[in-house]
């Protein structure tokens, strides 16, 4: 499958093919999507199969029950990538398709709690340290969907939905070494990725 999903996996490229080819590329996806239209979705396939189990709960029971991070399914757990979902930042960054998809399932982005009183900034909006962070949590959230809990080397960069290019193995590793300044939201956000350090 794969293969199947690589540019050109079905076969010749259907503008620059001959017919035969291209009619056979086509009755291939033609098949595949009869099986399954999301067999080659546009996202993650880490996503897709975790939105597949929950749409399946949702078939069998009419409604999604209850899921509390820790639940696991396959080894995966389900509850904390429905906790990650529902995050506003997480929820900003999905495709229209995604949000809606999640929104039949009955899951909705969690409201953003008010800010503090005397909060600094609320007026002008986020500091570019904060709206850095917020990007570099973005992107390791990304991260996480597609490696799982992979430690993120050095080098490592990932590319935004918005085309943004996020350097993200500098991003963490500063990240870590400066943990002692980060506030508690910071802190309470990289630990319900997983990270442990947070």
């Amino acid at each position: 499958m794969a293969n199947l999903r690589r540019k050109g996996g079905l076969g010749k490229n259907p503008q620059r093919a001959e017919a035969r080819a291209a009619q056979r590329a086509e009755a291939r996806a033609a098949q595949r999507a009869e099986i399954d239209p999301d067999w080659n979705c546009p996202w993650p396939l880490d996503w897709q199969r975790h939105y597949k189990v929950l749409a399946d709960l949702v078939d069998a029971d009419g409604h999604l029950p209850d899921i509390q991070p820790g639940v696991l399914f396959d080894g995966d757990d389900l509850g904390k990538w429905l906790a990650r979902m529902q995050e506003s930042s997480t929820w900003a960054q999905l495709s229209e398709e995604q949000q809606q998809r999640l929104t039949t399932l009955g899951i909705k982005p969690l409201e953003a709690p008010s800010p503090a009183p005397g909060a600094p900034r609320t007026a002008k909006g986020p500091t570019k340290a904060q709206q850095a962070f917020q990007r570099g949590l973005a992107a390791l959230t990304q991260w996480i969907e597609r490696e799982g809990q992979r430690p993120v080397p050095r080098k490592a960069v990932v590319t935004l939905p918005d085309g943004t290019e996020t350097k993200l193995g500098i991003w963490y590793s500063n990240t870590k070494a400066r943990r002692d300044r980060l506030d508690d939201d910071q802190l309470a956000a990289l630990a319900a990725l997983g990270i442990d350090w947070a």
